[in-house]
């Protein structure tokens, strides 16, 4: 106080209250934050201010006032997000990291009180940001041609009120904190302006939680969603249908969850491991299924979509396995995956064009047919899937070219790109690939240039050998990343590998899987069946091609 540090009192007022509320003297640590909130405010210490209203919200759930807390929680989350949307990409993940605990408790509240709506309102924004975080790593671009200059300038303005930020912590002024403010005022209300002027781009900017009756709308009749959100110490699973939304919370013990979910994802991914079931398949049915399945099967659905977040994204969930029933649960249901659940590339398939009639495919396979980028095995699956179609395509060796996929993809329904790809934070040196792209005879395409490929006719894009999982990129978007870059750019839904598997098993399920959807099975049935195929065999085979997006 005597040298006039503001920011430095608020923050020392904020760590005295927090000693009392550790020490359970509520009423004094409250004093404290009471004084602090001001302090921070008029500084415009907006990421002080989030620590101490969240700070503020958990004493009140501790004292079981429960509105206030809730009230406090949002507030804090709310600024987060600003925070968060204007950060660069480096720093957003540990900044999320750091502010994680107030998302988390507010949806741990929100559920104890019954407020189901709200809380998956803020868990569908928080999944949606962490692809967000994705699109902006590749620097995606959009389709629409007026949006992305005003992206471009704001991007611009964002990475401004950084190096500002950044020069008030090192040094803080009431001068420059009044700048900050000033540009931060203003770049949030461009993020609104854009995302009101073009709502295909509004997840971009991540502030606002969506409509659930919206949401619930755009969910396809027969379609049960099944959302599983780890919390601090518990596992909260959404149930939703058009009609209706559950959740289920039960106890876990969080680090054990992730042992074992991280020894799962190792043993699925070996053929050798005969004891995947004991150890990780059945167990983690018990905690990911069992508390929501009576609910399911009342439901009757012909598709089950699962929306994961963080490590859950690289589990094939269709190889959980029910001990009492002994069977996997792709024997049960179609399984597929919703980046988000999503109003745009789910909407009524009335307004899509069906393609039952005039299904045709247009492939590419083996576009550089020499080590380390030859996939011998790619040519006969791409002969093998055109000939199943009168009208379709196949491009092979040096005609696979990105040309020939910009001129004709628009013409298709179905896109087959049996080509390597590679979707992670580094290049992929082993097949001397660069990050992000996707492989072509003449080009390593770019995947942020994808809005520009005219997807937006495309059923189904399918990636049959490309490279991501475990060595995706470090936040764990994973494949749902790539795919939902591609949703974005107006596919309905893309097929692609969980992880790189046996040349052979893939052009059999593929084979099966394009038979199936000339008989007329919707995409998730289609696959259902040719996975069911070749069931007896270790799930390294059949269960890392997901379908992500709309199975209809």
């Amino acid at each position: 106080r005597a040298v006039g540090d503001r920011s430095g009192e608020a923050t020392t007022l904020n760590n005295i209250g927090t000693v009392y509320s550790n020490l359970r003297k509520k009423q004094e640590a409250l004093k404290y934050y009471n004084q602090s909130l001001p302090l921070r405010r008029a500084v415009g210490d907006r990421s002080g201010e989030a620590i101490t209203l969240g700070n503020i919200g958990a004493l009140y759930r501790d004292t079981n006032r429960l509105t206030d807390t809730i009230s406090y929680l949002e507030n804090s989350v709310k600024i987060i997000l600003e925070m968060r949307q204007g950060l660069q990409r480096q720093n957003r993940q540990k900044f999320l990291q750091d502010n994680n605990w107030s998302v988390t408790a507010l949806i741990d509240v929100l559920i104890d009180q019954k407020q189901y709506d709200k809380a998956f309102e803020w868990v569908n924004l928080f999944t949606t940001a962490e692809l967000a975080d994705y699109t902006r790593l590749i620097n995606a671009k959009v389709a629409n041609p007026q949006v992305q200059p005003r992206l471009d300038k704001w991007n611009r303005q964002n990475q401004q009120l950084e190096a500002l930020r950044q020069q008030l912590q090192d040094k803080f002024s009431e001068d420059l904190s009044k700048q900050v403010r000033q540009l931060e005022a203003q770049v949030y209300k461009d993020a609104e302006r854009i995302s009101q002027n073009f709502p295909e781009v509004a997840e971009l900017f991540e502030t606002t939680p969506p409509d659930i009756e919206k949401l619930k709308s755009s969910i396809p009749t027969g379609t049960v969603v099944v959302q599983p959100v780890l919390l601090n110490n518990s596992i909260a699973i959404f149930v939703l249908t058009k009609d209706r939304l559950n959740v289920v919370k039960k106890p876990i013990d969080a680090s054990k969850f992730d042992q074992r979910l991280t020894k799962y994802l190792e043993d699925v991914q070996k053929d050798g491991n005969s004891d995947y079931i004991e150890t990780g398949s059945s167990p983690l049915y018990d905690i990911l299924i069992r508390p929501v399945e009576k609910e399911i099967q009342a439901l009757s659905p012909k598709e089950l979509s699962i929306i994961t977040s963080g490590e859950l994204r690289y589990l094939p969930f269709e190889t959980l396995y029910d001990k009492q029933k002994q069977e996997f649960l792709i024997k049960k249901y179609p399984v597929n995956y919703l980046t988000r659940i999503s109003t745009r590339s789910l909407e009524p398939q009335g307004t899509q064009k069906l393609v039952n009639q005039q299904q045709a495919v247009l492939a590419f396979g083996n576009p550089v047919p020499r080590e380390p980028q030859h996939i011998p095995g790619a040519e006969e699956e791409v002969k093998n899937i055109t000939q199943l179609f009168p009208t379709s395509q196949a491009y092979l060796r040096n005609n696979a070219t990105l040309n020939n996929f910009k001129t004709y993809a628009s013409r298709f329904p179905l896109l087959h790109l049996a080509t390597h790809g590679c979707f992670q934070e580094e290049d992929c040196k082993k097949l001397n690939l660069k990050k992000n792209t996707l492989l072509f005879a003449d080009t390593q395409f770019d995947i942020a240039d994808a809005a520009r490929l005219g997807l937006q006719g495309t059923q189904l894009l399918t990636l049959s050998a490309c490279q991501t999982a475990q060595e995706t990129n470090s936040s764990r978007e994973g494949i749902v990343g790539v795919a939902y870059i591609f949703e974005r750019a107006g596919a309905k839904a893309v097929m692609a590998g969980l992880w790189a598997v046996d040349d052979k098993a893939t052009q059999n399920l593929m084979i099966d899987f394009y038979k199936n959807l000339k008989q007329g099975m919707s995409k998730g049935e289609a696959l259902q069946k040719a996975k069911l195929k070749q069931i007896e065999r270790h799930p390294y085979y059949w269960s890392p091609f997901v379908l992500i997006g709309d199975a209809r």
